[in-house]
């Protein structure tokens, strides 16, 4: 299985940038980071529909695609393992997760997502919202691989 995020903004930070390749690297499965920005001066909704035309183009037409959004499901770090290993045993190539800019995800990729899951009700930096899934997603590989990692 292959790991892909397709994530709205640039990581310039070197922090941010080496948090990320840190559980990245971890990672039994291969990740790929694409990220977009909209240039211009378009705003709101015409800017969300254009970071989502983009964030679409990069995730390939067979990929399980995972929206996270605030309005998704809520799952703790045993049931968000369970979930991947679901998605691998049932021979998902690739599992896409999508990550918005600061209006969130256009309905375009809502429409398209498989799932639609959240890290919380909080509102969180999209550039921080990367490395916190990448964590997660290490701590479920953990989970999958019975290491101790994850101490529930």
């Amino acid at each position: 299985m292959r790991l892909l995020i397709v994530a709205v903004g640039r990581a310039r930070e070197r922090a941010e940038a080496a948090l990320f390749a840190g559980y990245a690297r971890r990672l039994p499965w291969p990740l790929e980071l694409k990220e977009v920005g909209v240039r211009g001066k378009a705003a709101g909704p015409a800017r969300c529909r254009e970071e989502g035309r983009k964030l679409l183009a990069l995730v390939p037409d067979t990929a399980w695609l995972v929206a996270l959004d605030s309005r998704g499901e809520m799952p703790d770090s045993a049931r968000f393992a369970r979930l991947l290993g679901d998605w691998r045993d049932r021979g998902a190539a690739t599992v896409a997760f999508a990550i918005g800019g600061a209006d969130g995800l256009d309905d375009a990729v809502m429409r398209r997502a498989d799932a639609v899951l959240s890290l919380g009700t909080m509102t969180w930096p999209h550039l921080l919202v990367r490395t916190m899934l990448v964590e997660q997603l290490y701590r479920a590989a953990s989970i999958l691989q019975g290491h101790p990692y994850h101490r529930a």
